[in-house]
Order: C-alpha cells, then structure tokens, then sequence
C-alpha cells in the first residue's frame, strides 16, 4: 500500500523520473554513436535481455507499423511493431516510441523512426521497477498510411507460466536485468518478451476494482488462488498469481468513459492493444479496444449481529478522515457501521485525523472529527458511541502532512465500560500492574512505548481496558507502518526488496512484549491486538506478534479462499488483523467486505468483526 496518495506520488515523480528514469549509456558509447546504426530491426534494439544492447546509441529509419498512439499523460507517444518477426521468443517485435508532445501519427501507419534507444524506468532509477525499452527524440518519416496491423498475441492460461520469475544475479544485487528471458519459464520474462507488442486477451474476470485512475486488473487464469467473491488471493511470497495484469485505455477519458467494475466482475469480448509497463502495477494492456463489462452483482457483506453474552469488537480504516471531508462521507461510513458490522460494542478506527484536517496549523485534537462521525452513526439508526484517544505530538505520527493521523476507540455505553486512568499523553507510556491478583493498565487510555525508536514518524498503538459484564478486556490499536518504499512484484530484483518490513518487525515486537507484560500480570487476561497491521497473515510481522503464543491472528480461523481485507494491484490480501490471547480460545470472526473490492469505496480497506464471550 503506497505511503502517500498516488497522485500526489504521479506529480513528485514525473519531474525526477524524466530526469533521472532515462539509461542513457556510457559517455564512450555516445562517442561511438555519433554515426546512427542503419538496418536495425525493433527485435535488434529489444534484444534477449530485459535492457537493449543498444541502450545510448542512435539509430536510424527503424521500422514499423504504428499499433498505438498514446496522446495524453506525461509518457505521450506511440509503439511500433515489426511485422516481420524473428525466429527468437525472447525478442519482442514491439517498442515505445517517446515524443514528450502529442504524436502526429495514426495507428495503422507504416513508419520509419531515428532517435535514441534508452530504458526509461518508471518512478525513477531507485524505484526497482523494470525499464521500458524506448526511442526519444525521435525523428519520425510515414511512409504509408491503414496499413493491416500485426496479428495480436493472446495471452492464455496456457501461454502465461506458472512460475512468476527467476531468482535474480547475486553479483548484481538480485536484478533480473541480464538474464536471457525464458519467456516458457517465466512469466515475468513471458511478459517482457511481449514488451511493446500488440496483443490481446479474451474475456477474463475482473481481480482489481477500476480505481480513480480508470484502470482495472484481470486475470487469465480463473482458478490460480480464487477467492470466494471472485478475486485472486496473494496467500503468500511465492503466490504472485502470474494471471493477473493492468488494464487502461489509449481512449482519454473525456471521450470515452472507462467502464466502471468491481472484483468477480467479467471483461468479456476482446480486449486488445500494445503491452506497456507503468510505474503502478508493472505489465499494462494498454487497449486500443476495450472488451464490456458484465456485473456479476457483487454484494457488500453484512456481518452477523452478536448473540447474547458475546461481546463484539471491531477495526476499520476509515481513510483520514476528517471534518472537511463531503458528509456524504461521515454518512456512508456510518451506514456500514449500523447496517454491515452491527454496530459493534467497539469500534477501533485507524486514520481519524484532527479537526483541521490536512492543513498544516498545528492543531492536534480530533474531537470534531470524531462527534461528526457519532452523530452520524445515530443518525443512521446506530446507538451514541462514546470515545477514547489521546492526541499526538504534531507531525510525529506520519500520514498526510498535517493530519495528524491517530487510533480512536469508539464504544457503545449501553452495552461496554471504558476504565478511565488519567494521565495518558502523546509521550507518556502505559504500563501493566498488578491489581488485586489482575492486570490493569497504568494509564487507560495510554499509548504503548511512545518513545520507542519503532514508532519514529509513526502511529503509536493505543491501549484501552473496556468492561463487559464484569470483565476486563484488553484492547490495543495499532496502526503500523505503510508499505511505502517497497519494490512492486514485477521489480528487476527478485524477489523484491521491501525494505518497509524492518519498522513493522520493531513495531510487532514492541507490541508482543507489552500483551506478555499483560499476560505475566494475569495469564487468563482477555486481549485483543487489532488495527491496519499493513502486513500479511504469513509475514514476519504476524510471527513477532504472535511470538510465544502471546497472540493469535484470527483470520487464520477463516478458510483460504476468504482471507483478505485489501485489493491491492489484483491481489487480494491481508493488512487489517484482529489477533487474540490464549484465553480467547473460542471466537466467530468475519473480514466484511464491503470497499476493497469496489469500484464505489467509502475506505480501501474491509474492516474486521471479533465476536466472542469473555
């Protein structure tokens, strides 16, 4: 999950990656180019690797037909392909021919291109993203026009391998760049091997919601890892699911509305165009023709109400919320709360920010935000919530520029206590006593290890101790630290780097000591570890919360096919957890689906529901 909004991150990276995204080659191999290369096909620049042979060098009346023309954005342009291919799988017959401006060229005309070959990294030479094998400044001849465009190729499950890519060069730290493609071997290097290629998919479900940025993710392969509403589930490292891929439109928008689609949804007909590669999500049919979308009817779930003597507790992203935000918002967010979670007795919310929102003033309370969205809830016909935080230092906690971003509790009077303990600031930390042969908290609410180096520009968890029916019950929210600064699935290291892993490990350790400080004081203490984890149920992040047994994460208590509470790039996946002491040994769980997988979303995120009897 990205750590800042993604057009935000389009406009910090366009300048850079212009800049700096361009392979140019050696200073002595511009020397050697200074007389073009002549009688150079595309399959000669795109060579057998995942770089050109030619990178740096001018060439010279290149050759193609024009399968797509590119003429909005910040990479306009257009690919050409040669009709005559090689005899060599692994040299793609395609190539993107880069003219910064609007290209004058029409699909279907015979050209002759000059200019430079390059590889242009997308997001920038630090990103981990492959390269796009390219012409600039090119010098562009038409030598005819409706020429037949070269047969498409189509992308199958029986053309796409199994195995998603090859273990890269240890001598050149992990990058896959050098290695011959094996497009029979690898899908990745099935993918690059089709670079720039006119090709085309027939109809395939849809495993990736369309996003604000109108694109949608497919798969050719209906039964790699399904989920039960239709998606492909990311159940591990090695389950990439090599079917999905990205698809857009070369039409603009202002002339024809991208089709609106949810997960389980069909792309049916012919979908067909050139195969680019972005900066958001790796391999992309760009279509020239967009195949229609068929709505299966995906519904948003509706979590059970909780049977007597259970006491229900839930998480949710609400996605920086704020009182600037349209109440339109505050209202849907609330419906969920009322009509799909059944008001749950309590509620940790992730991402509330303060009552400014997004502007920079220094302002840290959130309790404008907070009654707006309980006053909200009663109107939806929920009962008034009441609620817990404590406000953090500002700008130390991450998120958005000036937000403030924070946890918050939010809990139903009538049917759960909250113990108050004063005291508990943006610094102080909570601890465990022993009180009367039990556990209590030092400060309630109070925040767990402010001060710890893992939680530098980071949300610190909040602690809470809730009483239902005379018992205590521990809850602790988290919200730890974004996937931001990750490589992609499809980066030239394999397996990727994602270096945002080292924060989450402290973060889930410093957690994991505070829940055995609670079980120390009292073995049979009730504690629920919930919140936006931002990692996976098999991560190491989840085996440093669960170490010793001080935890368990409940959604393993689902099957397979259901554990998921985030789309991300087609992949169904975990972030949100709810994890449980030993005590909790008998509990119903449910990740309600009702946003991720939608192209309508109130949050990206499902919330979570545990039910159980303390």
């Amino acid at each position: 999950m990205p750590s800042i909004p993604r057009s935000a991150a389009v406009a910090a990276v366009v300048a850079s990656a212009l800049a700096a995204g361009l392979l140019a080659g050696s200073s002595s191999a511009a020397a050697d180019a200074e007389i073009a290369d002549a009688d150079v096909r595309i399959h000669d620049i795109q060579g057998t690797t995942r770089t050109s042979p030619l990178v740096g060098r001018q060439v010279a009346d290149v050759e193609g037909i024009v399968i797509g023309v590119r003429t909005y954005g910040s990479s306009r342009g257009f690919w050409i392909q040669d009709p005559q291919a090689d005899a060599d799988p692994a040299t793609s017959e395609g190539l993107f021919v880069f003219t910064s401006s609007t290209p004058t060229v029409a699909t279907g005309d015979a050209v002759k291109v000059s200019g430079t070959v390059g590889e242009f990294v997308p997001g920038g030479l630090n990103s981990g993203n492959q390269s796009i094998t390219q012409i600039s400044k090119p010098a562009v001849t038409v030598v005819s026009s409706g020429n037949a465009l070269p047969a498409p190729v189509t992308i199958t499950a029986r053309s796409v391998p199994s195995a998603y890519a090859p273990e890269g060069d240890p001598a050149a730290g992990n990058s896959i760049n050098a290695l011959p493609l094996r497009p029979r071997a690898y899908a990745l290097d099935y993918y690059e091997s089709l670079e720039g290629s006119n090709v085309r998919i027939g109809t395939s479900r849809v495993v990736g919601a369309t996003d604000p940025y109108s694109e949608l993710w497919v798969t050719v392969k209906p039964w790699e890892n399904p989920t039960v509403r239709g998606g492909a589930r990311y159940g591990s490292y090695t389950s990439q699911n090599t079917g999905r891929l990205q698809i857009q439109s070369l039409v603009p928008v202002a002339q024809q509305p991208f089709p609106k689609a949810n997960v389980g949804d069909v792309l049916s007909g012919t979908t067909e165009g050139p195969l680019d590669f972005n900066q958001f999500g790796g391999y992309t049919l760009t279509a020239r023709t967009l195949g229609t979308v068929q709505d299966r009817g995906l519904e948003r779930e509706i979590a059970r109400q909780e049977r007597r003597g259970e006491l229900s507790v839930a998480t949710y992203n609400v996605e920086n919320l704020d009182p600037s935000d349209p109440q339109e918002k505050f209202d849907a967010l609330a419906r969920a709360v009322v009509d799909n979670l059944a008001t749950p007795d309590i509620i940790a919310l992730e991402e509330i920010q303060d009552n400014t929102g997004a502007k920079n003033d220094g302002v840290v309370a959130a309790d404008q935000t907070v009654r707006k969205f309980t006053e909200a809830i009663v109107a939806a016909g929920g009962p008034a919530y009441d609620f817990r935080s404590v406000d953090p230092e500002d700008k130390k906690d991450g998120g958005e520029p000036g937000g403030n971003i924070r946890q918050v509790f939010l809990f139903n009077p009538e049917r759960v206590s909250f113990t108050d303990r004063a005291g508990g600031t943006a610094t102080a930390a909570t601890a465990v006593v022993r009180e009367k042969g039990r556990a209590a908290l030092t400060l309630s609410p109070g925040r767990v290890d402010p001060a710890n180096a893992a939680w530098e520009n980071s949300r610190k968890p909040l602690a809470g101790e809730f009483v239902f029916r005379g018992r205590t019950v521990f809850v602790i929210a988290n919200h730890f630290g974004s996937k931001g600064g990750d490589e992609g699935l499809t980066s030239h290291h394999q397996p990727p780097a994602r270096s945002s892993e080292a924060k989450r490990l402290l973060q889930a350790q410093t957690v994991n000591v505070f829940v055995k400080d609670i079980l120390k004081a009292q073995r049979n203490a009730d504690v629920v570890v919930l919140g936006d984890i931002n990692d996976f149920e098999f991560s190491e992040t989840t085996k440093a919360l669960t170490a010793g047994g001080a935890l368990y994460p409940a959604i393993k208590s689902l099957p397979r096919a259901e554990r998921y509470s985030y789309v991300y790039q087609g992949n169904s996946q975990v972030l949100d957890q709810i994890l449980t002491s030993p005590s909790i040994d008998d509990f119903s769980y449910d990740s309600v689906h009702i946003n991720a997988e939608f192209a309508d979303q109130n949050s990206d995120h499902d919330p979570q529901v545990l039910r159980f009897r303390p």
